[in-house]
Order: C-alpha cells, then sequence, then structure tokens
C-alpha cells in the first residue's frame, strides 16, 4: 500500500473518530470523499465540485482504490 493510501485512511480514521484532523487540505478532502462525509470537508471547500477537483487525478484514484479495498480498515 502507498504511503498516500496509508496516509488518506489514517486522515479517514481520525475524521470518523472526532470529526477533525490537523491534516493537509488536500488529505482531508480525499479522506472525506472516502467517507462519502461532506460535512467533513474544509471550509473553504464547501462546494462537492471545487472540493474533488482540488485533488489530482492521481488523489481521486487513491480514493477510488481506498473505497474499492481498504474501507475495511476505516471502520
Amino acid at each position: 500500500m502507498s504511503w498516500e493510501i496509508e496516509k488518506i485512511v489514517e486522515v479517514a480514521i481520525e475524521l470518523n473518530r472526532t470529526g477533525d484532523t490537523a491534516a493537509s487540505t488536500g488529505e482531508r478532502i480525499a479522506a472525506a470523499f472516502v467517507l462519502n462525509r461532506v460535512d467533513l470537508l474544509p471550509n473553504s471547500y464547501r462546494d462537492v465540485v471545487e472540493a474533488w477537483d482540488r485533488l489530482d487525478s492521481e488523489w481521486q484514484d487513491y480514493v477510488r482504490i481506498i473505497k474499492r479495498n481498504f474501507m475495511h480498515l476505516i471502520a
């Protein structure tokens, strides 16, 4: 598993447990999409499409990979 996927999973776990994180904006956006929780997007990215576009295609792929293969690590 790549370090990026590990980091997004870690941030998703933290957001799921506490609703907050000190992670970077991109990491938080990716984790919010993994959790399917737009309420966890950073305040400056309340528009879902704008938030998704903030991630580059590589990070969008990481979100898809986590959703397909690693959600069991977050529960």
